[in-house]
C-alpha cells in the first residue's frame, strides 16, 4: 500500500526475539534516510507480528522526536495488549484483519481500522466508499471499495461475543506448548513483561538446514507447520528497483530462512498437541543424527 500511494517503503531490521520492528534498526534508518536527503520520512509501520504487540514506547518515543506518525499493523494483533492498552490503539491509527485466520476471523476477507481522531476517521469512511462526500454520488477524493459486507459483519458479531473466551484459550494453548519445550533446540516464542499476545500463530525456530526435514517428517505424522514468511519483503522482486538484497537485514533474514509455526487454535486439545509434540521431538531428534533431509 505505500508504493500503491506513491510513496517509498524504507525497510527496517527485527528484533530476533520478539519478531517484531526492531527501535534500535528503526533509529539508524530513519537518521539514514534524513542525512541522504531523498526522502522525507512521514510514517512508521509497525508491525504486531504473530500477535505480539510491538514495543510501543520505544517507537513512540523515536516518532515523536522526528515528528513521523505511528501506523499500527495489527492485522495479526487484535485482542494483544500492551501495557494495558489493546492492539490496535497503540499509534495514531491502527488497522486490523478478519481474514479466518486471523485471532477474530470471519469467513472471507474483511478488516477494520482504529483512531480516535475524527477528522481521520471521516476520510477513512469517506475513502472506503469510493471517496464519497456529503451524498452517495459525491466523489471528494479517490477511494476504494472497501466496504465490509454484511454476511462478514453479522458473523462478526457473533464471534465478538467468544472472543475473549478464545483468547483466554489460546493463552492456555501456547502455555502448553511453552512447558512443552522447556530446554529443547527449538527457540520458542517469547513475550515480554507488561504485553500480552493474542497468539495469531505459534512459531518457533529450528536450525535452517533441518526445516524441510523436519516439516516433512511432521506431515508423515499428520501433523501440518507453515512457513511465516519464506522471504523477506526487501528481496521481493516488486521491490527491486529500491536496490534491496540479501544481507541488507540479517536478522529478519535469518529469522525468515529458521521460523516454523505449529499448529494452533484455542480449540486445539491436549491430546491434538501432544501429538504435535511428540511429532516435532522425533523429528528434532532424527535431524540431530542427520536422518532427515536437509535443505
Amino acid at each position: 500500500m505505500v508504493a500503491l500511494r506513491g510513496a517509498t517503503p524504507v525497510f527496517v531490521d527485527i528484533n530476533p526475539i520478539t519478531f517484531n520492528l526492531d527501535p534500535k534498526s528503526l533509529e539508524e534508518k530513519i537518521k539514514e534516510v534524513k542525512s541522504d536527503g531523498k526522502l522525507r520520512p512521514r510514517a512508521i509501520i509497525a508491525v504486531d507480528l504473530f500477535g505480539l504487540p510491538y514495543d510501543y514506547e520505544a517507537v513512540a518515543r523515536l516518532a515523536e522526536q522526528n515528528g513521523l506518525v505511528i501506523l499500527e499493523d495489527a492485522a495479526q494483533g487484535f485482542g494483544g495488549i500492551y501495557g494495558g492498552k489493546k492492539a490496535t490503539t497503540l499509534g495514531h491509527l491502527g488497522t486490523t484483519s478478519f481474514f479466518p485466520a486471523k485471532p477474530l476471523g470471519c469467513y472471507g476477507d474483511g478488516g477494520a481500522v482504529f483512531t480516535n481522531n475524527d477528522e481521520l476517521a471521516e476520510i477513512i469512511r469517506s475513502a472506503r466508499a469510493h471517496g464519497t462526500g456529503g451524498h452517495r454520488y459525491e466523489h471528494v477524493r479517490l477511494g476504494l471499495n472497501s466496504r465490509l459486507d454484511t454476511i462478514q459483519a453479522a458473523i462478526l458479531l457473533v464471534k465478538l461475543k467468544a472472543f475473549p473466551e478464545e483468547l483466554d484459550s489460546r493463552q492456555e494453548v501456547a502455555l502448553g506448548y511453552e512447558r512443552a519445550l522447556v530446554g529443547m533446540v527449538p527457540s520458542a516464542p517469547a513475550v515480554p513483561g507488561g504485553r500480552l499476545s493474542s497468539w495469531a500463530q505459534y512459531t518457533i525456530r529450528v536450525p535452517a538446514p533441518w526445516r524441510q526435514g523436519i516439516m516433512e517428517y511432521m506431515k508423515s505424522r499428520g501433523v501440518p507447520t507453515m512457513i511465516y514468511y519464506p522471504k523477506c519483503l526487501h528481496c521481493q522482486p516488486v521491490f527491486a528497483s529500491l536496490g534491496g538484497r540479501s544481507g541488507d537485514l540479517p536478522v529478519a533474514e535469518k529469522a525468515s530462512a529458521e521460523v516454523l509455526s505449529l499448529p494452533f487454535h484455542p480449540y486445539l486439545s491436549q491430546k491434538d498437541q501432544n501429538r504435535v509434540v511428540e511429532a516435532l521431538f522425533e523429528a528434532l531428534d532424527l535431524a540431530g543424527q542427520g536422518k532427515l533431509s536437509q535443505a
